[in-house]
């Protein structure tokens, strides 16, 4: 079930790349061998594999926990009410990160850099509270958080074979349409009936289908946020890198019909924390992996999709950069931006170093080469399996052939860089989708998720003309760039304008700033649409049908094709293998454990813990340097505070962006830190899990009461999470 990630193990020889299933799957198979002809093929492409040690690796399943190599390795035994337990008390966040519940009273933790979207909006230029923090002293004091909702995980039904049946007996991009047209129709019938969020998860990359179901909150309010300076401290700089020093924590709070919600689960704080060695776990919704990916689609990564990402981001930091350099104005305005764009420059390039390892592709084919070879010894296997791989190159091919002007156009939909331009296309989309039945309309217009959609379009959150017109001129200067200026899509966009006066007529000119004509817009519809003018409406209307029909061609072409190709790929694995192995990451909710462990870097020994006094002490060794200055709150408390309070921690647990905001709970449930990002090590998880080096990087819950109550003085918050113990 699943794929075989590679381990990467630190041997007497050097770093080796092997597959978890090269002994699981003679074990398999022995019982089929009958005369041998299927244990020699196997036997032919493993005669070189080592054995493989037990390693803290998987974001599992909450419907198929590692139970067998907990109870194996640690002697935890993981019962169904433990699960339950976590599952409900865990939340995702809509800014693209996760969280947990820590009190009776809906208190909601999570990192600073997942709320720091809510917290810019929130700012002004006279109260800017990324660069000064926000501590609510009362109730009353805490922040309206404008469009953000927070979802907890309620229910979860396999509907694999519904979701099949729609496709029986038709070809690939038919059977795609009729999976997707599925999709909507049991998230519709799902959400009638429940009155649920709900979600159809596609799980092994076309293996299995879950529907999920969420509680969703929408009254979200901020109660703490530290400075940034602390949160994010070391900058650019140290993202990435350990030892770490940030107090990269927010809290939230849900209301529910106007009160602090009440929750049914919630998680506990540790009075002790952890300790070196000690068994944990991270319950979070990690982004996107692509650890079953074939060798060729790993070189269709390699290859163009990676490094075009690098280009395309290392463009727009510099434009951000820019920007940011012209006042402090524009530089708040920027900076949530800015962040997130360094951010993912810095993953990309980590992701692209692991795929350039030889050694990566060699443990990628050898694993490839065994199932293959387990395949074809079958005759029914081969029948029904043996073309998956070739078809997956094929769909390569053509994702080459259609990535300029597929990307050039924003991907799936007119995407022009900026929040108007986000609003135009939804806008424009509306229009056109919504006289259609739900089931047949394009996926993200379907009624389960309407209620979140317009949750965004008529958001409240401030709009800058200036910062959406520099966008804007981006995003058109890179569709000419990538398409040449003749290109006919180029010259719709533009206009016979140059791409700054295009973007200076669309945005001064559009009334997109106006909520009120947002909905005036979106309630008319195509009628509406026809006589209103906005130039920035004529720019996504010029190049919606093109991006439509991109879209048809991408979806039936390559996306169809991995799905079915995909779909066989994990039935095989199903046959061989049984149901013993995680998933990739799908942004939904998944459990990792592993255990609290410094690390070898070259000959230097790094320790799992750093303490407070670490950061005074690194704030002096880099003294004047932007990212190591100190916030004012923390130098005025030097003198009272302990500094051997436990700042940050180091783990083995399997993680990936999404995790970031994820409580750390130990086996009693009980918080003991707070996921915030991976060393530079972990950065190739997306494609690999390593535990020779890479490691998981936490805030300590020690750090953070110690925060709350030497540095803050936030009394009411440190009593509600010592309370929510009783």
């Amino acid at each position: 079930m699943g794929g075989a990630p590679v381990v990467l193990r630190l041997e007497p020889r050097g770093l080796a790349y092997h597959s978890p299933y090269d002994q699981t799957m003679l074990k398999a198979l022995a019982p089929l061998a009958g005369s041998g002809a299927l244990l020699a093929a196997l036997l032919s492409t493993t005669s070189a594999a080592p054995a493989v040690d037990p390693v803290d690796e998987g974001m599992w399943l909450f419907t198929n926990p590692p139970a067998k190599e907990l109870a194996e390795r640690y002697g935890f035994e993981m019962t169904p009410e433990w699960l339950e337990h976590v599952q409900k008390s865990a939340v995702r966040v809509s800014t693209g990160g996760s969280g947990s519940i820590v009190s009776d009273q809906g208190l909601v933790m999570t990192n600073h850099h997942v709320a720091s979207d809510v917290i810019e909006k929130l700012s002004t230029a006279e109260s800017n509270l990324l660069e000064n923090g926000f501590h609510a002293v009362g109730l009353e004091d805490e922040l309206v958080c404008p469009d953000v909702h927070v979802d907890v995980l309620w229910t979860i039904e396999d509907v694999t074979a519904k979701v099949n049946a729609a496709a029986d007996g038709l070809g690939t991009a038919e059977a795609g349409a009729a999976k997707r047209k599925a999709l909507t129709e049991i998230e519709d019938a799902a959400k009638a009936e429940t009155g649920l969020h709900a979600e159809v998860v596609t799980l092994y990359q076309g293996g299995q289908y879950h529907l999920y179901q969420y509680k969703r909150f929408e009254d979200i309010r901020l109660v703490f946020a530290p400075e940034k300076s602390i949160a994010f401290y070391g900058g650019d700089n140290d993202n990435f890198e350990y030892p770490r020093f940030c107090l990269d924590v927010t809290f939230l709070r849900i209301y529910e019909d106007g009160k602090p919600f009440v929750p049914e689960h919630h998680l506990t704080w540790s009075q002790d924390g952890v300790s070196d060695g000690e068994l944990a776990f991270v319950a979070g919704h990690p982004g996107r992996t692509q650890r079953l990916n074939t060798a060729s689609h790993l070189e269709y990564l390699r290859d163009t999709s990676v490094p075009d990402s690098m280009t395309s981001l290392m463009r727009s930091e510099v434009m951000l950069q820019i920007f940011s350099g012209k006042s402090a104005e524009h530089r708040r305005r920027a900076e949530g931006m800015l962040f997130g764009v360094q951010n993912s420059r810095k993953v990309y390039v980590g992701r692209q170093s692991g795929l350039l390892d030889p050694a990566i592709f060699e443990a990628k084919r050898a694993e490839e080469a065994r199932l293959r070879a387990a395949v074809d010894a079958n005759p029914e296997w081969k029948a029904a399996y043996g073309d998956a791989w070739d078809q997956i190159a094929q769909a390569q091919d053509a994702a080459r052939e259609i990535r300029e002007p597929y990307i050039a156009v924003g991907a799936s939909t007119v995407s022009l860089g900026g929040q108007m331009g986000s609003i135009a296309a939804t806008i424009v989309r509306l229009a056109d989708e919504l006289p259609k039945p739900s089931a047949e309309r394009l996926r993200e217009f379907g009624d389960a998720g309407l209620p979140a959609l317009y949750q965004g379009l008529y958001s409240p959150a401030p709009i800058y003309q200036d910062f959406e017109i520099m966008q804007l001129e981006s995003a058109l200067m890179a569709m000419a760039e990538r398409l040449g200026a003749d290109h006919e899509l180029v010259v719709a966009a533009l206009a016979g304008k140059s791409p700054r006066a295009r973007a200076e007529e669309c945005i001064l000119g559009s009334k997109l700033m106006d909520i009120d004509e947002r909905k005036r817009l979106a309630e008319g519809g195509a009628d509406a649409l026809k006589d209103c003018g906005d130039p920035l409406i004529a720019l996504v209307q010029s190049l919606d049908a093109p991006a439509r029909a991109l879209r048809i061609r991408y979806e039936n072409e390559v996306r169809s094709v991995e799905n079915e190709a995909y779909g066989k790929i994990a039935a095989a694995r199903f046959a061989v293998f049984g149901d013993g192995v995680y998933p990739d990451a799908t942004f939904t909710l998944r459990l990792s454990y592993g255990a609290i462990s410094g690390y070898t870097q070259g000959d230097e020994t790094i320790p799992p813990f750093t303490e407070f006094g670490g950061v005074f002490k690194k704030a002096s060794e880099r003294e004047g340097e932007e990212w190591y200055d100190l916030p004012e709150s923390w130098t005025k408390a030097a003198e009272t505070m302990d500094m051997s309070t436990p700042f940050n921690f180091v783990s083995t647990h399997d993680i990936i962006g999404g995790n970031s905001g994820s409580p750390v709970i130990d086996a009693e449930g009980e918080v003991v830190g707070l996921i915030f990002d991976g060393n530079i090590q972990s950065l190739i998880g997306n494609y690999a899990y390593s535990d020779a080096e890479a490691r998981s990087v936490s805030v300590d819950s020690r750090g953070i009461m110690g925060s709350l109550e030497q540095v803050y003085g936030a009394k009411r918050i440190a009593a509600e999470l010592r309370g929510s113990k009783d």
